[in-house]
């Protein structure tokens, strides 16, 4: 069973910074579109951004456009998460799956995950 483990949340001010990092167990990253989400309390989980299999591709939801970047080292089996000028809205879970389907299915929430999905990270964005 491959799995992915989150980790870099924290709490931060409005306006700071955070990186998140997505390390998936295996060897078989490269094949597969990665993406991060967010749930926040009372909320559906929902789409962050994603990159595809080398990274020649990435999406972003309209909230994190300009503020977020996301990235990807296959050989460090490791997907990226950049969060800059952080609002209190981006406060939630932060998890990273992905799927060997179309790319785009990660920004619709249709695609099947490939990883079992993990605990996630927190991030709290409070002054």
């Amino acid at each position: 069973q491959v799995v992915v483990v989150e980790s870099g949340g924290g709490l931060v001010q409005p306006g700071g910074s955070l990186r998140l990092n997505c390390y998936a167990s295996g060897s078989t990253l490269m094949f597969v579109n990665m993406g991060w989400f967010r749930q926040a309390p009372g909320k559906e989980r929902e789409f962050v951004a994603s990159i595809s299999q080398r990274g020649g591709a990435t999406d972003y939801a309209d909230s994190v456009k300009g503020r977020f970047t996301i990235s990807r080292d296959n050989a460090k089996n490791t997907v990226y998460l950049q969060m800059n000028n952080l609002k209190p809205e981006d406060t939630a879970v932060y998890y990273c799956n992905g799927g060997v389907t179309g790319f785009a299915d990660l920004a619709r929430m249709t695609f099947s995950n490939y990883y079992s999905w993990g605990q996630g990270t927190q991030v709290t964005v409070s002054s």
